[in-house]
């Protein structure tokens, strides 16, 4: 009963501007899907694409959860705020596997690079996925642990999906703009302007932000800075000895 008082009053208060974090997350969901199209569902719908199995659980894992983000917020914007709250160990379960499906095809695309003669890149590139996944993890962490502050809750949820989409603008840059070349990890140096292109989202959030209450919230802008340095310290901490020893490592036990 005191769910549904609760839900009622939020629905008496909607305002257009509620929808703006389902706008966002169905802006999120629709740059995932795009993203990968020409790399991954199309080609697979081709029967064209061929991967280990932890390749095709990752994909799958990261979609739901770009999907189960969008019916989150839509549940939050619509006012079944109980509802939301429901179903929310279905995302605690899907970060938690993307968690650990992102870990293992950052394994994976080792190991593959490995077999063509490009260990020391895949060992680099390794820094790409596993620090994207761990800001994701350890965003999450933090919204769940804050569902009784709405205010932060939603804005770290989307700070956190803003994060893991620069893989799928990346694909685009890869697809219609790198030069062909042999096969193999790209350098670090060129996951930084599709990062910067994704993050655009987060700058549509902070404006947003501006206009209605006068400020850009300190999750914008502490998550902010930190998702930009994490990004930007991929390229140096890529090439220390002590990436390659602890990156290799895990190779050496994978292999």
């Amino acid at each position: 009963m005191t769910i549904l008082i609760e839900d009622r009053r939020v629905r008496a208060s909607a305002s257009p501007a509620r929808y703006f974090y389902f706008h966002m997350a169905t802006a999120c969901a629709a740059v995932a899907f795009l993203g990968f199209a020409p790399t991954y569902f199309l080609p697979l719908a081709a029967g064209k694409f061929s991967a280990p199995p932890s390749v095709h659980v990752h994909g799958i894992v990261f979609f739901a959860w770009s999907l189960y983000f969008v019916f989150q917020a839509w549940l939050a914007a619509s006012g079944q705020i109980g509802r939301h709250r429901s179903v929310g160990l279905i995302g605690v379960s899907l970060a938690t596997a993307m968690t650990i499906f992102g870990f293992l095809t950052g394994v994976t695309m080792m190991k593959r690079s490995a077999e063509v003669g490009q260990a020391d890149g895949g060992i680099a590139f390794s820094i790409v996925p596993w620090s994207g996944i761990l800001f994701f993890a350890v965003v999450f962490a933090i919204g769940v642990a804050m569902v009784r502050r709405p205010e932060v809750h939603k804005r770290l949820m989307l700070l956190a999906g803003i994060s893991i989409l620069d893989a799928a603008v990346a694909r685009w840059f890869l697809t219609f703009l790198a030069p062909p070349g042999p096969p193999g990890p790209p350098p670090v140096a060129v996951t930084i302007p599709p990062a910067l292109v994704a993050y655009l989202l987060l700058v549509v959030a902070i404006v947003h932000d501006w206009r209605t209450r006068g400020r850009p919230h300190a999750v914008y802008v502490v998550g902010g800075i930190v998702l930009v340095a994490v990004k930007l310290l991929n390229l140096p901490i890529s090439a220390t000895h002590a990436w390659h020893a602890f990156a290799g490592g895990i190779l050496a036990m994978a292999q």
